[in-house]
């Protein structure tokens, strides 16, 4: 078992002082007003500290926002009262602050962070946001905009084992200590190992962890739910020596991500779910879909692949530069000139960034779809992807002609017309969600008569056979192309069994 960054005793009289200064969510919300709030959430720091010194009061809570969101300076005696019952010295020695000259800085990150269910605290390295630079090799990254978006996508049901990949500090763990019995966490990174089970003990949990590369050190062994925020950012494979392991394999292109599909359905319980962010290569000639379906279609599993952006190399590049503080560092023309290049020897022209979801549902007919979602849905997704999940299943194994529909509460039809001669000609007609993924789809004047038609008192099959009288159509053929229409829109959640 590793050992944390903080002994037991340290880590109480840490939680102590950060309850009683009310550093948490709500807390800094609350001292820092809407402005400010607003502004810390942009990264705007100046602004932030203005309004710590403004206030003047100098207590706890103020003087922990300026030290760790905004990666501020303050005085000894500051920090000294800040820290109550674990002290300034605490905090030096286990790293979590520093000297400069007369003040004190934070060494690491310690933010507050939660949802509408509850509130954490997490550690981790600090960002090139709040220390300018490139981070260093072995850099812990902390709560982003992955991390949050895999929180927000993961499906919640309560079981007794999960598997955390690549947990890096354990965002994703201490979402998955709500709803699981037992959560194992792993990671390539012995710090990064550290820093989990740290936070781990800090918010009164204890996890299973292991260090290894990707699923190695748990063979053999299965679980109820995966979920990965790997190192996926796709490119040339890097050397030990100059790559940074929160986002760089080892692998070449998207080979981890690959990989790590590849080894899901030795991982799972049957019933078991598994999810992780993926970046993949968009290569010429060849259409994405086509890549990632291979990779979900060789599972056996239930599979759904959503392609949620899209980044040209140049973008993409300079994102992750950026992202690492490396975007003004003398390395980063080398950097860049070795990306592109690869880029263009590989025929890549844009990389797609995505959600992948899989659940073993033990059929022998799998359902795998890879689409596209630019459009803007729900922030939080988990309750969406596990509803799929069973609208698939449902799909797969019942009569859809002999199954009465009703359409979705948020499903709306949306018409697109032009002025004609005679007045407004609709030229089209677009069924659309308003939660959820909110997918839209283009339809004819037959299919909103179907679907208008669903309010759950009359079969499918007798629906067809009606709009095939009034449209003079051949039932067969009408059945033949409505079938797959209603099974997608049934699959979307546009229309559901009465």
């Amino acid at each position: 078992m590793t050992d944390p960054l903080l002994a037991p005793d340290q880590i109480d009289a840490l939680r102590t002082a950060l309850r009683n200064a009310e550093f948490t969510p709500q807390g800094v919300a609350d001292y820092l007003g809407e402005t400010a709030g607003g502004a810390l959430g942009r990264g705007e720091f100046l602004a932030v500290r203005h309004t710590i010194r403004d206030r003047g009061d100098n207590d706890p809570r103020g003087t922990l926002i300026d030290l760790f969101p905004t990666g501020g300076t303050v005085s000894e005696k500051a920090a000294e009262a800040a820290f109550g019952a674990f002290g300034l010295a605490g905090a030096i020695s286990t790293g979590l602050v520093e000297k400069v000259g007369d003040e004190v800085r934070a060494a690491i990150d310690l933010s507050p962070y939660g949802d509408d269910d509850g509130d954490w605290w997490v550690l981790s390295d600090l960002g090139s946001d709040v220390r300018p630079g490139p981070v260093r090799s072995d850099h812990v990254l902390g709560i982003g905009g992955a991390s949050v978006t895999l929180a927000q996508s993961t499906v919640r049901p309560d079981v007794r084992s999960a598997l955390d990949l690549g947990t890096g500090c354990g965002v994703q763990a201490l979402h998955l200590s709500r709803h699981v019995e037992a959560v194992t966490v792993t990671d390539l990174s012995e710090r990064a190992v550290r820093f989990a089970v740290t936070n781990a003990a800090l918010n009164g949990f204890s996890w299973e962890a292991l260090r290894g590369d990707l699923a190695a050190p748990v063979a053999g062994r299965r679980f109820d739910l995966v979920v990965s925020n790997p190192p996926f950012v796709v490119g040339p494979r890097r050397s030990e020596a100059d790559r940074m392991v929160y986002r760089d394999s080892g692998r070449e292109g998207d080979g981890i991500c690959a990989e790590l599909v590849a080894a899901l359905p030795d991982l799972l319980n049957p019933g078991g779910y598994g999810q992780l962010l993926a970046n993949w290569l968009h290569v010429e000639g060849v259409p994405w879909e086509e890549r990632v379906g291979a990779w979900l279609s060789a599972t056996g599993l239930d599979a759904h692949a959503v392609q949620r952006e899209a980044l040209d190399p140049a973008g993409y590049v300079a994102l992750w530069l950026r992202d690492a503080g490396e975007l003004t560092s003398e390395a980063a023309a080398r950097r860049t000139d070795e990306w592109l290049d690869w880029f263009a020897e590989n025929r890549i022209d844009a990389v797609g960034f995505g959600l992948i979801s899989v659940h073993a549902s033990g059929s022998d007919q799998p359902i795998v779809r890879v689409e596209e979602a630019m459009q803007e849905h729900d922030a939080v997704l988990g309750p969406e992807v596990a509803a799929w999940f069973e609208r698939v299943s449902f799909v797969r194994g019942a009569d859809l002609l002999a199954t009465k529909f009703v359409t979705a509460p948020s499903l709306r039809l949306r018409q697109h017309a032009s002025m004609g001669e005679d007045g407004w000609d609709v030229d089209t007609q677009i069924l659309a969600m308003e939660s959820g993924w909110r997918w839209a789809q283009e339809i004819d004047p037959v299919t909103v008569a179907l679907v208008g038609g669903c309010d759950g008192s009359v079969t499918l099959g007798d629906q067809l056979a009606v709009l095939a009288a009034a449209y003079e159509a051949e039932p067969i053929a009408l059945a033949t192309v409505a079938i797959p229409l209603v099974g997608q829109m049934v699959e979307r959640g546009m229309l559901l069994p009465a």
